[in-house]
């Protein structure tokens, strides 16, 4: 109930506060080709319920008929206007309206599609027990998730194999220790990663210490060294198809 409360107080006052760059957001993307600025985005959120997550669109119209969900940085489907955004995360900002209307929280494991879903373990399923997140430890560790994936030639794959293992890790720590306080944590250190990645990232990793986790998912999340396929929580197996 706390949490719900927080939840509409922050959107609300993000939204009220957010609305100048909001409205200017969606007429520079709306000029550049004349469609809807936004793009309602299918995502698994709790209990395995699909909703429609709101997001600015970065891409060019129907890019989705491609059938690649996972996005690299030099994707050819990005706008000009889109890396942009998406560079600040602002394609993320329309998200406000899920978490006011209930589809979402603000801090929260971040919403999959459906194929990835599928393919949880039953260790990940637990995932789907809180409503999905704008941001969580995952969000800050893997911002850079578009250069992570960069000249990729199956996409989707190198992300179930590089990124989901230690992003749903993530998530099910933030699960075990959810509280308000982690929820005001996360939100500052999504807030200055803007500022300075760095310092973002030694905070997450402060934090997973106090938590006690696993020295290599510490490791992991320094992001000092590149990442290397790894298993999904729950499963001794590399993703090798979805």
């Amino acid at each position: 109930m706390i949490k719900r409360s927080f939840d509409i107080i922050v959107s609300l006052t993000g939204l009220l506060f957010l609305l100048p760059i909001i409205i200017l957001l969606m007429i520079i993307i709306w000029m550049q080709d004349f469609h809807s600025p936004f793009y309602m985005a299918p995502r698994v959120g709790k209990g395995g319920k699909i909703f429609k997550m709101i997001k600015f669109r970065s891409m060019v119209m129907n890019a989705d008929l491609s059938g690649v969900d996972s996005t690299s940085r030099n994707d050819p489907r990005i706008t000009l206007i889109g890396h942009f955004i998406r560079s600040y995360k602002l394609d993320e900002l329309p998200q406000l309206f899920n978490v006011l209307i209930g589809d979402m929280s603000f801090v929260g494991p971040r919403p999959n599609v459906k194929r990835d879903i599928d393919i949880y373990t039953n260790v990940e399923k637990i995932l789907l027990d809180l409503r999905p997140g704008i941001t969580d430890f995952a969000s800050i560790v893997f911002s850079d998730e578009g250069v992570i994936l960069q000249n990729s030639s199956n996409p989707d794959i190198d992300y179930n194999q590089l990124i989901r293992p230690w992003k749903s890790r993530l998530g099910l720590v933030y699960v075990a220790n959810k509280s308000l306080s982690l929820d005001i944590r996360l939100i500052i250190l999504t807030i200055g990663a803007i500022f300075s990645t760095e310092r973002a990232l030694k905070g997450v990793c402060n934090i997973l210490v106090q938590f006690g986790v696993d020295q290599l998912l510490i490791e992991v999340s320094k992001r000092n060294h590149k990442l290397s396929p790894y298993p999904p929580p729950g499963s001794n197996e590399i993703v090798l198809s979805r």
